[in-house]
Order: C-alpha cells, then structure tokens, then sequence
C-alpha cells in the first residue's frame, strides 16, 4: 500500500476518529446487490478477526494489514465486483480510504469462535451489531453458523444466529448465514463438506429467525450442487474457500452458478491471494463466471 495512503489511515485514528462516520455518511450507497451481470461478486476479508491469518503455506499471510488492505482495494476497483464482506477495522480503513462507493458492504458479526480453540463452536457475537450495520448504511450483515451435533455450545450458537436474523430482518437488511455441519476430530473441528451434510445444514439454517424474508445463505460449493441448491429457496452466493486447484474450483463454481437460487459468489483468500500473485486477474476471471 502507498505510504500516504496508511498515513492517511493512521492520522485520522488517531486525529479525527469522527471521518470513519462521516465517510460512511458520504458513501455513495450500490443500487443494487446485483451487478450489471445480474449476479453478486462480494469480496471476503474476514478471516483475520477469527485469527485464520493463513494462506496456502504461509500462515501469517492476511496478518499484514497494509499488504492486506492494497488486495482489497485493488480488487474493489475490478470491473464487476459489487461488494465486500469484513470486520469493522478493515471497513473503517476501506471507507476512509474512499474505496466503497457504489458497493454493497456486509458487516462480520460473529467472530469469537477462534480458528483452533477449544470454544470454536461458541462463536459469540463480537463484531457488527444489526444496529450498526444499519447506522452506517450496509447492506447486511453476515454470520458463521457452525453445528456440531456433539458440541452442547450449539444451542446458543444457533440462538445468536437466529436472534441477528431477526434483528436484520427488523431492519430490511440482509442476514447472510454461512452453515455447517461440523465435527470435533483430535481436539480441531472440522468441517463435513459431504452434500448430505451441507443440505442438512441449510435445512437448519433456513428455519432460523421469525422471518426469513432477508435470509440468504453462503454455502460452499460441493459434489451434487444440483441436490444441495435445491433444499431451500433463500438465495445463495457460493463461498470460495482457499483453493488448491484453481482449474476444479473455477469450473466447479461456474457450473453451480447455473442453477436457480444461486445468485453470485462471495470469495476471499483465493481472491486476494492466489498463488500466482496477480490478484486482478484472480477477480477478473471469477467475475467472467457470472
């Protein structure tokens, strides 16, 4: 990132806390959570406020917030991307910077659940607020919704989870929930990307809230996308995930945005860090997809 782009940042922390709401006020706010291409294309940036800093081998690669913020802008300023998803800090830093015009922008709301502890699955809200989310003018907020049959912190989970639904709903503001099925395996919980336990976790997700009329789902992109999109009418974005093989995951992403209810993508490390360097050309080809 330049130089005078972070001493901008860090000035007005430190100067003018007031510009962070004040930029959110002059923010030109998107027309639509829809690009021109009929689809969503939101960027992911979570990650670091959960402690999964890593990509690939290196597992400090988001922890650099300088290095971190230049990928975002630079994919914001993409042709067809429509959004950002992250943690307050980071959309501060990108609204001071100027780089949200025009966007959707979903705030993260739950963070404590911290990659590789033993409390993952009691993932309390710690970040956005339904409240706030709305005072900044956002578009919506976003929730990891992890179930684990065999964690008694799952209740509670799915309570937060149900009581930020309605709290966005409240509001008209979207409530994208992010399910799984999970599973404790030698003290690390893990995900079971298995189709059968993806549409079991949609099932649950979808019946969360008083109302779901703002719900929409974030979903991982498995085998047999054509049973597992078809367990709910909410809409769904399809998550990326870091990815191994760019080649399957373009593909695979590509033939899941064929169907009904799937309306777009939301991607981050992938995005942002893949494996050849050049982020504008990772954005630019998922953008081709839709």
């Amino acid at each position: 990132m330049p130089l005078d782009n972070a001493s901008r940042i860090v000035e007005a922390r430190v100067n003018d806390p007031g510009a962070i709401a004040t930029a959110a006020v002059r923010r030109v706010k998107a027309p639509s959570l829809l690009g021109a291409h009929g689809r969503a294309m939101i960027v992911a940036a979570d990650h670091p406020a959960r402690g999964a800093n890593g990509v690939g081998a290196d597992p400090t690669a988001m922890a650099d917030r300088f290095e971190l913020l230049d990928r975002l802008c630079t994919a914001l300023e993409r042709p067809g991307v429509t959004g950002v998803l992250a943690t307050a800090d980071i959309l501060e830093d990108l609204l001071l910077l100027g780089v949200l015009d025009g966007k959707s922008v979903f705030g993260s709301m739950n963070r404590a659940g911290l990659a590789g502890s033993a409390f993952e699955i009691d993932d309390r809200f710690t970040g956005y607020d339904a409240e706030t989310i709305a005072a900044m003018g956002f578009d919506g907020g976003k929730m990891l919704t992890r179930i684990a049959l065999d964690d008694p912190a799952t209740p509670s989970a799915l309570e937060n989870t149900a009581r930020a639904v309605n709290e966005l709903n409240d509001h008209h503001l979207i409530a994208m929930v992010e399910p799984f099925i999970s599973e404790w395996h030698d003290g690390k919980i893990r995900n079971d990307l298995s189709t059968d336990a993806v549409v079991k976790s949609i099932t649950i997700a979808s019946g969360l809230g008083r109302s779901t009329a703002y719900t929409w789902l974030k979903l991982p992109v498995v085998a047999d996308m054509e049973r597992v999109l078809a367990s709910s009418t909410l809409p769904a974005l399809l998550l990326g995930g870091e990815v191994k093989d760019p080649e399957a995951a373009f593909a695979s992403w590509g033939k899941a945005l064929k169907l009904p209810t799937a309306q777009g993508l939301v991607v981050g490390r992938s995005l942002l860090y893949p494996s050849d360097g050049d982020v504008a050309g990772a954005v630019d080809r998922a953008v081709s997809l839709l």
